[in-house]
């Protein structure tokens, strides 16, 4: 038997539920105790999770990580991270919700940590890369156990744990301060439009509009319509300004770590407005160079943060060139919600690096340099192209080399 206490990930839900009873009879675990992490879920599973672990005989601790959480999607707004096409969420919540449970492992003397993640997904990945940088041991039992949710439903209910026949409901939802994201159900048919009713952050677009200043120091936003709020009510208020105009929405196939693609659906209000109007900024402040490689930059850092590898090295030398790059980005970008999107319509900095008066058709130099002093760079341009076309190779009709005449 192996005997000590483990930390287990706590949700209150089907898989976390039956973990409990299964890591002291398969694992031999002499007590279990749960761990929930608030990133900014409703407070309703908050609720769920404290009255099952009640019901379980489960010390419960709950830890507030909703500002290190909300800390890191700034540095996520700075990188204009996204994944194929949508800002990070649920990935970037795993590292946050991993180290605060390890946190509380250690504090109460725990020999191991445990989630509910089953084996195809990326939850498990993002986990265990914070746990297994510790001493402590990894049990993961719906993986291990190869267990379904047919086999958990049965066991839940012959045990008498205190779930509603494992019926968490038509779709899998999970919530989180910066992005809510819905599978299951008849969402995996990838030919199936879903309902109206998946979306609880966004409403329907419809032809309203307003328009919002968003206010941006070093990178962070820091004020809308110039309040300055921390950064938690500050997402909060964007989350519900926006959402009223159905900014945010995300219908996707999404490949994951282990191969595999899948049908998802998200809403990210707050996300979409901040990575917007950041990247609004940047084009009026860094240099054409400065842009260009900061693209690869950030899909390296997209990547690596997908894959729960916040902590990698490479992390911090991709961090050390946005510290750079963001030294710029200070400024104001006013935004208009219209037609569910979010789109910039005015930006203004004191480190823009733009001429109005360079740029305008109605003055004939710039700091000196005459329009027609453009005549050599005009000629010179596409002079290789031009040599390789002129001395291509004809070729025949099928393809092949002109054939000789004979």
């Amino acid at each position: 038997m192996t005997g000590g206490t483990v930390a287990l990930a706590f949700s209150g839900g089907l898989d976390t539920t039956v973990c409990v009873p299964l890591l002291k009879e398969e694992y031999g675990y002499d007590d279990v105790i749960g761990v929930t992490v608030d990133v900014g879920q409703p407070e309703s599973e908050f609720a769920e999770a404290h009255e099952t672990a009640d019901a379980l005989g489960v010390d419960h601790y709950v830890v507030d990580a909703k500002a290190d959480f909300a800390d890191l999607c700034f540095e996520a707004v700075q990188a204009n991270a996204s994944y194929q096409g949508y800002p990070l969420g649920t990935a970037l919540a795993r590292p946050v919700i991993a180290e605060a449970i390890l946190g509380v492992a250690e504090e109460q003397g725990c020999t191991a940590l445990a989630h509910g993640c089953t084996g195809k997904g990326n939850d498990q990945l993002r986990f265990e890369a914070v746990w297994r940088a510790s001493d402590l041991d990894v049990i993961a039992p719906v993986r291990e156990l190869g267990l379904t949710r047919e086999w958990e439903i049965d066991y839940a209910d012959e045990k008498g744990l205190p779930v509603e026949a494992g019926n968490e409901g038509e779709w899998s939802i999970d919530t989180n301060l910066w992005s809510r994201s819905v599978e299951g159900g008849q969402l995996e048919d990838p030919g199936y439009e879903p309902p109206e009713d998946i979306y609880d952050w966004t409403d329907a677009p419809s032809d309203e509009t307003e328009t919002i200043d968003i206010e941006f120091e070093q990178g962070v936003p820091v004020a809308v319509d110039g309040d300055e709020m921390e950064p938690v009510p500050l997402i909060e208020y964007l989350n519900d300004l926006a959402g009223s105009y159905g900014v945010g929405r995300t219908d996707m196939m999404e490949d994951r770590m282990l191969g595999l693609k899948v049908r998802e659906n998200y809403e990210h209000p707050a996300a979409t407005t901040l990575l917007t109007a950041h990247e609004a900024l940047e084009q009026l402040v860094l240099t054409k160079d400065e842009r260009d490689f900061s693209q690869q930059v950030s899909q390296q850092w997209s990547q690596k943060a997908y894959e729960g590898l916040v902590d990698h090295p490479l992390m911090d030398a991709l961090n050390g060139f946005f510290e750079g790059t963001q030294q710029k980005v200070t400024g104001t970008v006013t935004i208009k919600f219209e037609g569910g999107q979010a789109r910039p319509v005015a930006r203004e900095s004191e480190y823009a690096v733009y001429s109005a008066d360079a740029a305008s058709f109605d003055t004939e130099t710039v700091n000196g340099i005459e329009q027609g002093d453009a005549t050599g760079v005009a000629k010179y341009h596409g002079f290789q192209s031009r040599l390789a076309n002129a001395s291509k190779p004809e070729l025949a009709p099928d393809g092949g080399d002109e054939a000789s005449d004979e």
